[in-house]
């Protein structure tokens, strides 16, 4: 967030942080005037930005709420894909238990089978064995004439019972050969009915086996798309969290930047207050040299009266003129600042060695190059931090990785220049006063995105956003 917020706030401050004046330089009336008609325009700028942060910041709203509604919606998906894959995975897992439980039919059908083939064999046995008694049979009664055989041998009875007996036994073994005949009719039948029964059975149960593994297949993949579905959705969600987090940190960086030009319109209010009131004090010291001058002019008027009324005397003359002469020097005021030591405008903010220059680096924190916007020096928590010019304070509280932060807008030489002292243990002034050069405005320390105590120093020209190396512009 530190990283978004401070992005932002360059970006966002670039061309409104306009630096006020605490000790206005103007050498007149009309140049204060200028200066306050200055003031006015960039009030009248900051609050255009503040209405166009404001007008971002709905639409980021807008944003976070159309995120929160689309993740709502791929919620939901995702609950009906889970769904889908329960049922899936379910129905996968009953799809396994039918495969299993055929598998076991077929095993019981392969048991089955086996006892058919024994069945079937001995069946063959039998019909073999059959097959040579009946073939014997029919040789018999080739060999005897066939049917009238049978009845030579009832005729050729010497008694009735006789008779009776021949008879009986023709009959019996007739209905033998026609049992024998009809049983390897039957045998035969079942044995192509076993054998027709062991193959629809084993063709049925190997078409529901490639069935339940088809319709497994179907299941997989069903499985496998909706994994797809729940990976691609689980991954959108990711996505719109991640853009929400960014959304949320845009939005509390869009209030951050509201609150530094608010501070902003208030340090702008106090440099208008300070330009009328400087202006009122030019007003009445012009009043009073024009005054001065007017009473000055009256009384040589009046000298120069005097010396006319008392032209007799040249000695007299002379001595008038010569006061007459003798103006009083005219006073003068000047708001010129002070030139710097070798172009230096500020003066330390604290004692120390630098320890970091301002420029590219390798993050200590971040873990990556970045620029470092400023100069750090080597200072314990605690040390006195001085203000490094005249200025007025606009930011004096937590500013992101900043941590306890002091930002103050000055005017030198017709420039203007903001100054942040960060990491700070203490703050002693707050937004909207005004300080003087060398003023103690609080204490460094080891706050915000540190990795110790060290007072981290930047100087912005133009106002907050354009930061350049501080040293040259130290004293």
């Amino acid at each position: 967030m530190k990283k978004v917020l401070y992005g932002l706030l360059t970006a966002g401050l670039l061309s409104t942080m306009i630096a006020t004046p605490l000790a206005v330089s103007a050498e007149s009336v009309g140049d204060v005037e200028k200066e306050i008609e200055a003031i006015q325009e960039e009030k009248k700028e900051i609050e255009e930005k503040q209405s166009g942060i404001e007008s971002n910041k709905k639409d980021t709203e807008k944003k976070i709420n159309e995120n929160l509604n689309q993740q709502t919606s791929v919620e939901t998906e995702i609950n009906s894909i889970d769904k889908k894959l329960k049922d899936t995975n379910d129905k996968i897992t009953t799809k396994e238990n039918e495969i299993e439980t055929t598998n076991q039919e077929i095993k019981k059908l392969e048991q089955e089978i086996n006892t058919l083939k024994n069945e079937i064999n001995e069946l063959i046995e039998k019909i073999e064995k059959r097959d040579l008694l009946l073939k014997d049979r029919l040789r018999s009664i080739q060999q005897s004439g066939g049917e009238m055989n049978y009845m030579e041998v009832i005729f050729g009875a010497k008694s009735f019972g006789d008779f009776i007996s021949r008879s009986i036994s023709v009959s019996t073994i007739m209905g033998q050969d026609k049992e024998i005949m009809d049983q390897q009719k039957e045998d035969k039948k079942a044995l192509e009915a076993n054998k027709k029964e062991v193959e629809n059975k084993k063709a049925e149960v190997e078409d529901k086996k490639v069935a339940l593994e088809a319709q497994k297949e179907e299941l997989v993949a069903l499985k496998g798309q909706l994994d797809d579905q729940l990976a691609e959705k689980e991954s959108l969600m990711a996505q719109l969290e991640e853009e929400h987090a960014e959304l949320e940190e845009i939005a509390l960086s869009y209030e951050e930047e509201q609150e530094i030009l608010q501070a902003e319109a208030a340090a702008k209010q106090k440099a208008l207050q300070l330009a009328q009131d400087k202006k009122s004090e030019l007003e009445q010291l012009a009043r009073e040299e024009a005054e001065r001058q007017k009473q000055e002019q009256e009384q040589k008027q009046k000298e120069q009266e005097a010396a006319n009324n008392n032209s007799g005397s040249n000695r007299s003359n002379v001595s008038n003129g010569s006061n007459g002469s003798n103006d009083s020097k005219k006073d003068t005021v000047s708001t010129q600042p002070s030139q710097g030591n070798s172009g230096g405008i500020f003066s330390r903010p604290s004692s120390g060695s630098i320890s970091s220059h301002f420029g590219m680096r390798f993050h200590p924190i971040f873990n990556y190059n970045r620029l470092h916007a400023g100069t750090d020096f080597a200072v314990g928590t605690g040390t006195p931090l001085v203000a490094p010019a005249d200025g007025v304070v606009f930011r004096a509280g937590w500013v992101g990785g900043f941590g306890n932060t002091i930002m103050i807008t000055h005017n030198i030489n017709g420039k203007t220049y903001t100054t942040v002292s960060a990491h700070l243990s203490q703050i002693n002034v707050s937004v909207g006063q005004a300080v003087s050069e060398g003023q103690v405005i609080g204490a460094t320390g080891n706050t915000g995105d540190s990795t110790g105590p060290h007072l981290h120093f930047e100087v912005h020209v133009g106002g907050y956003g354009n930061p350049v190396n501080p040293v040259p512009y130290l004293k």
